[in-house]
This record gives structure tokens, sequence and C-alpha cells, in this order.
């Protein structure tokens, strides 16, 4: 009997190896609020063992890496990946381009840019050491819905796991799962960034191919909080953020919120085309933009670039390391010496615009937030935004022109919950 009631005590005390007890004053309430042996606890470690992941920014085979991809697929991303990609066990970039059985079949779609590449294409990210990859962004149907199907019957045929996009909501918004060393890893992509007169046909809905798109957040938060119960890491790679704006717009800092109070633990972006910055949210980690990473752009800020490498044990964050790097002849190349301890330094000035923490804190996880069903708030009315007097219009560089990049102060009054909907340049 009394081995029994000793029993009792230590199982319902926290006495598990998973889970420690509430050593840290900071954690005190959510330990009380949350299950102690699951990973919607914030303090949740699954095995206990440190799993480090890499993401890199945009990835597309215009210009000079097209060339390189008719050449040599499997050199063609050249050697320098592996490199800023050391040390990790999943390696994931955004592929900004429709992947398609060579060029793009008709109709056009109605937009200024378009990006098409070949099959071989996923030969030079496997070649690189990318390992997953997500189309959800707003060149994946660049080729239309007919480029859709060949883009998902390419990547079931190569087996290379690509997220973001699918033949309905469902699998657009499916996680990519993986197991490294015991931990359960769940990856989940969506875009905040889709043409407005594209978004009802880009879409995926329950019945409509197409990219997950969250411009509102409430299937995407939804997504979250199903992995949250069974993932021990879960990750959020994100499409959003403003062309060449070094901060993070309006709509980005309360879907980071969402995000994280649903269970991410880590939240990644690209799309502005130019590095934003990172740090804590709570106990989870935010970067607002990584920039391009194998990218046509040949001018400055533009050719910033670089890896984040982050470290977690479950949903403890360990660690956090950007390298730097410059993009030359289309390909990101490492920096050392000054020059990275320049980038780093601007890497970390970024930081100063996004609400962001150098160090993490108590965890904004809640458990409503993680288990009950998300209603997006309704967004407030705000007057149109006008730009001042001689503010510049934003224009990205296309593989055949250099145009210079400028950008108008936002105007926007509050922020909204969803997301306009826009069509970036690259």
């Amino acid at each position: 009997m009394l081995f029994l009631l000793l029993l009792y005590v230590v199982f319902f005390s926290g006495g598990g190896q998973n889970t420690p007890g509430p050593s840290a004053s900071h954690h005190q309430t959510a330990l009380q609020a949350f299950p102690l042996h699951s990973p919607l606890n914030p303090d949740w470690k699954g095995d206990g063992k440190a799993v480090t992941l890499g993401f890199g920014g945009d990835v597309h085979f215009a210009g000079a890496v097209g060339t390189r991809l008719a050449a040599n697929p499997a050199t063609a991303l050249g050697d320098t990946f592996s490199q800023l990609f050391l040390g990790t066990q999943l390696r994931m970039v955004n592929l900004q381009t429709a992947i398609t059985d060579g060029t793009c079949p008709p109709p056009a779609q109605n937009k200024l840019y378009i990006f098409d590449a070949p099959a071989t294409s996923i030969t030079a990210l496997r070649s690189a050491g990318v390992n997953v990859a997500t189309q959800a962004n707003d060149h994946a149907i660049d080729c239309g819905p007919t480029g859709l199907a060949q883009n998902l019957a390419i990547a079931a045929q190569t087996k290379f796991p690509i997220i973001g996009i699918g033949n309905n909501a469902a699998q657009a918004f499916a996680p990519y799962r993986i197991k490294i060393k015991g931990q359960r890893i769940a990856v989940i992509a969506a875009t905040q960034v889709i043409a407005a007169n594209l978004v009802s046909t880009w879409s995926a809905t329950t019945s409509q191919p197409g990219v997950a798109a969250a411009l509102d957040p409430t299937e995407l938060i939804t997504a979250v909080q199903q992995a949250r119960r069974t993932a021990d890491t879960v990750v959020v790679y994100l499409h959003w953020g403003t062309e060449v704006q070094a901060c993070p717009n309006p709509q980005q800092e309360p879907l980071a919120q969402q995000l994280v109070n649903a269970g991410a633990d880590i939240v990644i972006g690209t799309d502005a085309h130019v590095i934003l910055g990172g740090g804590y949210l709570g106990s989870a980690y935010i970067d607002y933009g990584l920039g391009n990473f194998a990218f046509y752009d040949n001018i400055a800020p533009e050719t910033s670039s670089g890896s984040l490498i982050i470290t977690a044990i479950g949903r403890k964050i360990t660690g956090a390391t950007f390298r730097p790097a410059t993009i030359l002849a289309g390909l990101p190349q490492p920096l050392t010496g000054a020059p990275a301890a320049t980038a780093l330094q601007s890497w970390n000035s970024a930081r100063s615009c996004t609400n962001l923490a150098s160090t993490p804190t108590a965890s904004l996880a809640s458990e409503k937030g993680e288990t009950s069903p998300f209603v997006a708030p309704t967004a407030p009315t705000a007057p149109t935004a006008t730009p001042p007097a001689g503010t510049g219009s934003t224009s990205t560089s296309s593989p055949t022109s250099s145009p210079t990049s400028s950008t108008a102060p936002p105007t926007t009054t509050a922020p909204p919950t969803t997301t306009a909907p826009t069509d970036n340049a690259g």
C-alpha cells in the first residue's frame, strides 16, 4: 500500500524522464496549465536530444543559376550550401519557382514575373544537400493549373519533399514530418503573398489544388494546433513581408503571435529579398526574413544572404546562429573575417524593429491557443494609405535588368489580421 502511494506521488508530481520539474519560476504558471506529459507543455523536451535545423531563403533557377542547371544539374547550386548548412540534420529552402516538364503550359498567368524550372532542379537541390523545400509562395503556380499538376507529379516521382502546395487544402497544409535522433519534427508551410487577382484561383481549398494560403490564418493555425499534439518540435516556414522592406509589415507580427500562441516553436520567413531581423518571442524563435539564397539579384541589399541554424531539444530552443553570405553569380558565398563580422552586426541590428529579444523568456503559448478552435479577429477598418509626396516605388531586378529599389514608409493604421494580397517580383 505504501509502495502504491509513493508511486502515485512520483507520477503525478511530474517525475517523468521527458518532463523537467518547474525549476524556473517563470514556468510555474505554464506547468500548472498544461498537461505535464504532453508536447502541449511549453517545457516539453521529447527524447531530450538536440536536433540542429538549417534554413535558407529564396532559391530559383533564373539567370546564371539557370545556365548552370542546364549545363549540369548536379553542380548547379555549387558547393557552398554544404558549408552554410554544416552540422545540420534538416536543410530547408523556399523554392521560388514553378517546376514543370519543360516549359510553362498555357494559359499564361496574369502576372508580371513568371518563373519556371525543369524537373532537374530537384536533382540540383538534392545534390546541394537540401532535403525539404516549400513552394507556398507567389510563384508556385506561375504555370497555371496544368503546371501545378506537373509540379505535384514531379515531386511525387522524385520523392522529394515539397510542402505548401497540394491537390487540396489538406495536402497543402499537411506538415512534413521526420524523426531525427528520436525527436519528432513537423514543418508546415504557408504564404501571405499572392497577387490579388489570383487569390481565388491559387488558394488551395477542399476541392481545388493550390498553395497553402494564410491571408486568413485560420487554416494555418489549425494545422499548427494539430501538429503540436504529436510533434516534439513544430516549425512554420512562411512567405511573408513587404519587398525590400527590412522591418516586419503590420501583418507579420500579429501572425507570429498567433502561431506562437498556437504552439509553434520556430517561425521562419522569406519574400522581402532582403535580410530581416530574428530573435525570441517568448521561448519561440522567429525570423522575419532570410532574404535570397540562390537568386539572380546582383545589387545590394538583395545580395545579402546567409543561413539560419537553430538547435532545439523538443520545444526548447538552445541556440540560433546566422551564417552570413553574399550572392555572387547567383549563388551564396560564405563570408569570413571582417566582412562576416560586419554582416553579423547588421543582422543583429535588424532585430531592433521586430519586438523580438536576443534571449528566450517565458513561453507565450497558451493551453487555449493550442487546443481551442481558432477564430481570426475582425480586421479594423482603416483609411486607404496614401504614400507621402516624393517617396519612391518598389521594384526588384529581373534577370536581364538591374533597377534600384526603394520603399515608402508604411502609413497604415492598426494592423489587420488578414493580409492584403500582393504579388512581389521575385
